[in-house]
């Protein structure tokens, strides 16, 4: 495969070029985090106290509810791209890492519902 040098042992296995991507993708979520979760705090800060029907009646508005679920989105999503790094640097045997990262996809998945859900039901008072 090579000539004895480093790179030798390397070569032909392919580019990686997947690893730009991922990482501008958690940044992306991060920012968005960032920027939703000022909006969030600033806006709990203006209600006039934080009692459970004040902050049902606030979030039960379109743009808090969009806000609201679009940090639940980001915020899963942020979570799976940053575990899903640790699992594929730290788990060598390929079925645990199969079975972790689809162990971490439906936590993920199912969290992002579950939030995203329940926020829709206080959003169209059925809670």
């Amino acid at each position: 495969m090579g000539n004895g040098t480093s790179i030798g042992s390397v070569r032909g296995l392919g580019s990686a070029h997947s690893g730009s991507h991922h990482w501008l993708l958690q940044r992306f979520t991060a920012m968005g985090n960032l920027i939703l979760i000022a909006y969030l705090l600033t806006a709990m800060v203006l209600l006039p106290d934080l009692s459970f029907m004040v902050v049902r009646h606030w979030i039960s508005q379109p743009i808090p509810a969009t806000a609201v679920a679009l940090l639940v989105i980001s915020l899963f999503w942020h979570a799976r791209l940053g575990l899903q790094v640790v699992v594929e640097d730290y788990v060598h045997d390929h079925a645990n890492k199969f079975a972790a990262l689809a162990a971490l996809n439906l936590v993920a998945f199912g969290g992002t519902a579950f939030g995203v859900f329940s926020i829709i039901r206080i959003a169209l008072g059925a809670a």
